[in-house]
């Protein structure tokens, strides 16, 4: 409705632009108490999270590379690429995280391991788009403050 209304209103356009930043700390907020839900859990299930670890980092690191190379066979163009390359390494996790709860037995290595998961997949997501744009800034012979908006 305030998209929608904004062309008319002075207001509603003010509202949108203030609150445009609101999604970022309000998944920040779930995320932390989503955690701090399961964190009692995690140290109970040190073992199987410690196993699990090393495919999470490998999944971390290869998809990117995977859905950038798949972009490219495509024929995407450059920022299409760059969302696919992103988007191949988000699995979201914590979706099933409720389903995780309600298994049999499942408690307490299930939720723990997919609190690792998703910890591993935000760091590796905060690193792919740094790095993504530290690349594209020097490719444009951009600041790194810029938001570019050009194609390689």
């Amino acid at each position: 409705m305030l998209q929608k209304a904004q062309s008319r209103f002075l207001i509603a356009q003010r509202i949108v632009n203030d609150a445009g930043w609101l999604p970022v700390p309000v998944t920040a907020v779930v995320i932390f108490l989503v955690v701090a839900s399961v964190l009692p859990q995690l140290e109970l299930a040190i073992g199987p999270v410690r196993q699990a670890l090393p495919f999470y980092l490998l999944f971390a690191v290869a998809a990117p590379w995977i859905g950038a190379l798949a972009a490219r066979v495509f024929g995407l163009n450059a920022a299409s690429r760059r969302a696919v390359a992103f988007s191949s390494a988000t699995r979201n996790s914590l979706v099933i995280l409720p389903l995780a709860f309600s298994i049999p037995g499942a408690m307490p290595v299930l939720p723990a391991i997919l609190v690792a998961q998703t910890l591993i997949e935000l760091i590796a997501e905060s690193l792919i788009g740094c790095v993504t744009h530290a690349e594209i800034a020097h490719r444009c012979n951009l600041r790194w403050h810029s938001m570019p908006d050009c194609l390689y």
